[in-house]
This record gives C-alpha cells, structure tokens and sequence, in this order.
C-alpha cells in the first residue's frame, strides 16, 4: 500500500473547462500537466493517472515547437516513454532548452532518457535488459521516493540505460540492470524514473507520480467535480443559442451523457433519435425507451428498423461487410429521421447540431484536437456522410471513460447504463459467426443475458471490462442431453480485464461462477450444447472476435 503522505483528497475529478466547440482549454484557475507523447503505449495511461490525482492533464505530441508547448502555460510536464533509443539516427528529441525553462519535469523511461542525453548525461545499450517486473532500491530521503519502501517492485521495459547521470543530478534509485535508475535535481525541479509509475504492475507508481506532482511541482489536487457540470452546461448554451440540436442514443454511456448534459443545457432545444436495429441485448431498448428518459425528461423519437436491418443483412457473413451495411442503413434511419422532426416538431429551418459522446482517447488517436463543422465518422456504427452539414457538440471531449462514468453518476443517470459494458455499434451482428438472422440472434440474446446476469449477481460486473459472448452459428458440435444425441451450436464467453481496451487480460473467472454460468446456458438456451472459454490476451487477439 502506498504510505507517502498525500494531501487531501477531494472528490474524484471528472470534467472542466469545456468551451463553447467542444474542444476545452484549460480553466484560468486550473494548472494544466502536459504529457509529451514519444509513441508510448501508455502516454494516455499516464495522463490519465494524472486526474486521478486530482490535477487536469492533457496529451501532446513530442514535435510541438517548445515556444507553442510553453506559450500553455504548463505547471508541470511528464515526457512519456516509447519504443526508439534515444542515440539512434532520427530518434524522436525534444528541444534541451525545455529543462532551463523552469517548469517541473518528470522523464520517464525513454523520457528518462532523452532528458540524461540532454543534460549531458550518457545512455548506452546494456547486456541486461530488464522486462516485466523488477525489484528497484530506493533513496528514501528523495522528493520521488520520500517515506516509501526501500525495496520496491516496478515494472520495467528497457535494453538501455542511463550509464552517466547528468551534473547536478543525484541519483536516487538503481535494479539489476539499471545502475541509475532514477535521478533528480531538485532546485531546478527535474526528476526522472527508468521504469513506469502509471502501471498498476508498480506497486508504489501512482505515490511516486503523485510526490512528483504535489512535491516536486508544488501543486494542489484541484481538479475536482465541483462546479464540472455548471461548466459544460455554460459551453453548450454559449455555443448552441437558440439553435436545434439532434442526437443519436446508442443506449452507451457516452452518448447517454452527452445527451444528458446537452439537456441540461437546452432542454428541449434537443431531440434524441434511438434507431433500433433489432442487434442489441436483452433489455437495452427499455433501458433507453424508458429508464433514461424518466430520469432525464429528454424528448426522444424511436425508429423501429429490425425488418429494414435485417433484409439488408441477409446471407452476410463477413464481419466487414457486416459493418458497411448496418453503417449504411443506420446513416438512412438517421436522416429520414431528422427530416421527420424538422417536419413535425416546427423546426424553422434545419437542425443545426448535432451532438456525439467524443471522449479524449478518441481525439488523441485521430490525431485531433482541432473542430470541425463537417460530421467526422460516427464512432459506433460506421459514419454519418460528410455532406450532412452539423456543427458537433462533444462535452465530453477532454474526459476519459472513467470521468464520464462520475458525471453520469452524478447526473442521475440509471445505473444500468452508466455502467454498460462497451458494446459495438453493430451490434451482436458481429458476435454471430455466420448469418444474422432472427433466430440466432434470439440465441445470442439469451445467452448474453445469462453471463450478464451472473456476472452482476457475482459483483463483478464493473470489475470484468466487457464479456463478448460469441455465437459460432455455422458450427455444430454433438452432445448428449437426456440420453438423446444433439446437435447444437457452441457459444464462446469471452471475459476480459482492462482500463482503456487498447489492451486487456483474459479474466480469471472462479470456477463455480463459470459452471453456473454454461449450466444455464446449456440448460436455458435452446440450440447451445457447448460453452467454451476463450482465454486470450490483447494482444494477440481484439477483444471482440469479429
């Protein structure tokens, strides 16, 4: 457990800042940590970790100019790790002149090391590489390590190393492959780690970078949930006026409180359009239809579209043509239903919004960060066309999944929804390995609701990230059931941990709760004689099997 003194602890931080296109600047009153992206795979992890100590951080690529990178303001900067060696021709690099600028830096791993060659410190290829967990000797009289344990386990992932620490810089901790595995130089409040902090793998990780942020950068855990909502409610107004904004619900988390805030805002300057295409699991056109517009008052027009999706579905089996006609047909419902409140609710003219639940992850993967008037792809179902003329409406563009979850907390919404697994936009289309057609969805439905049942009633169902359930519908297998030979379908459970899906772990279900589990199935489930486990980590396999 962590033992170095914190400060305070408010509520848990969710969204700020949030101006009038979506995109958020930092409040005046809210120091801002800047996390430099060297290609790390954790560079959202670590920026995300940040928030979770209550400070507001955001996410920028290492080519930024360091004027443009300055000119923010920055209370702190953590320079990420990534896959390059630092003395390598056309290494990624940031200008040395950031380390006299007086902001606090903290390296990590390749920042580690870019920020010793910098300096002047030496790095070189060492004969031992250090992967996974490592056991690290700490100075406890440090402004990283202060009151930690001595000894500690972290998690490393490096072949090179810091061979000569910079002048002035004290080192501060070392592990069998890394004589200077940490160093510091505290009057100018430059700090650096070889392994990494923001895995949970690191015992004592979110204490180190939270000593780093309150100790070294001096700052106070201010990014709160106080005042977030009134926020973003202001943006909304301020940019949408008297204008009308449509929204699709998905019956997800992310547009659900998007929605939710846009309402707040605008009330019924906003109509939501819940397009059923007859893919989704037992319960969730109530939850949308029923639990989330009684604890909004949102105004919502329904499409019933199973027939449409399904004829233009048919004999399909790829998973990618799959997608390009529910993506097709969703575009289709969408837009007839759009003309149809412009024509029944007295719109004077055309809908000029249009609201999406963008979360941060998404505009750091895309590259994005700047607006556009011209709907981007449709992050569910496959993209709207260009030629559909919204301004959008993202309040939530700056939040990571967790926080979104807090304001959907705080917002009242159902539970059932806040805490929804993630679930594709088309849909169980793509959790039937074979043709979608009314019956094996049926099949599908059922079974899924059974895992989701059980995983609830084992409380863990916001602990298991997701649980694909798979319907191999073009394979048969042979069982016995009441000494009568079958010939049923196998279904395929596929339980993962994880934080952010870019990668996840096969989750370690206990045995009783699987047996409960696939006795049901097989017992409740007409046409499944078979559950299988799927047992693989991402990578190598996606989460979701098609």
């Amino acid at each position: 457990m962590d033992q170095s003194p914190r400060s305070p602890q408010p509520k848990r931080a969710t969204a700020r800042g949030l101006n009038a296109d979506g995109l958020s600047s930092t409040p005046n009153d809210q120091p801002a940590v800047l996390v430099v992206d060297f290609g790390a795979q954790y560079a959202q992890l670590i920026a995300r970790r940040v928030r979770e100590a209550n400070v507001y951080s955001e996410i920028v690529p290492h080519t930024m100019p360091l004027d443009e990178l300055l000119a923010k303001q920055p209370a702190a900067i953590i320079l990420s790790g990534g896959p390059a060696s630092v003395y390598a021709e056309e290494a990624p690099s940031i200008d040395s002149g950031l380390f006299s600028a007086g902001v606090p830096v903290l390296g990590i791993c390749y920042g580690f090391q870019v920020m010793a060659e910098a300096l002047g410190g030496i790095v070189k290829r060492t004969e031992t590489a250090e992967f996974g967990r490592t056991e690290a000797a700490v100075e406890v009289a440090t402004t990283l390590f202060g009151k930690l344990p001595k000894k500690q386990t972290v998690w490393m992932s490096h072949r090179d190393a810091v061979v000569i620490a910079p002048d002035g810089f004290t080192v501060t901790a070392s592990t069998g492959g890394a004589e200077i595995a940490a160093f510091e130089n505290r009057e100018q409040r430059l700090f650096g780690i070889q392994w990494h902090p923001e895995v949970r793998h690191t015992t004592h990780g979110q204490a180190v970078l939270e000593r780093f942020l309150y100790q070294g950068a001096g700052l106070r855990p201010s990014w709160t949930t106080t005042g977030i909502i009134d926020t973003a409610v202001d943006a909304i107004k301020a940019q949408v006026g008297d204008g009308h904004v449509i929204c699709g619900l998905s019956g997800g988390v992310d547009s659900a409180v998007a929605a939710a805030l846009v309402h707040r805002a605008v009330g019924d300057q906003l109509t939501c359009v819940f397009v059923d295409h007859g893919l989704l699991r037992k319960g969730e056109r109530e939850q949308v239809t029923r639990d989330y517009v009684d604890a909004t008052g949102i105004r919502l027009r329904v499409v019933d579209a199973e027939e449409r999706f399904l004829k233009a579905l048919g004999p399909i089996r790829n998973p990618e043509r799959k997608r390009k006609i529910i993506g097709r047909e969703f575009i289709r419902a969408f837009t007839e239903a759009e003309k149809e409140i412009i024509e029944t609710e007295n719109h004077d003219g055309a809908i000029e919004f249009l609201v999406q639940g963008t979360l941060y992850p998404d505009v750091v993967e895309s590259g994005g960060g700047t607006g556009t008037a011209n709907i981007k792809s449709h992050h569910n179902v496959g993209g709207l066309p260009r030629n559909l003329k919204f301004s959008l409406v993202e309040p939530l563009r700056r939040l990571f999944k967790d926080e979104v979850r807090a304001i959907g907390e705080e917002l009242g919404l159902p539970e059932a929804i806040v805490w929804r697994h993630p679930f594709p936009g088309p849909g169980l289309a793509i959790r039937i390995i074979g043709k979608v057609t009314r019956e094996n969805l049926a099949i599908l439905r059922e079974a899924d609701a059974i895992v989701r049942e059980e995983l609830e009633n084992a409380g863990l169902g916001r602990t298991v990230w997701q649980c694909p359930v798979v319907l191999l519908a073009d394979v048969h297998s042979v069982g016995v059931q009441g000494d009568t030979r079958t010939y049923k379908h196998p279904i395929v459970l596929r339980p993962v941990t994880s934080e952010d899906a870019m990668t996840a772990d096969w989750a370690r279900l206990d045995y009783d709760l699987l047996e409960r589990i696939s006795t049901r199935i097989t017992n409740e489930v007409d046409e499944v004689n078979r559950v299988t486990l799927d047992l693989t980590s991402k990578p190598p396999g996606t989460i979701e099997w098609e």
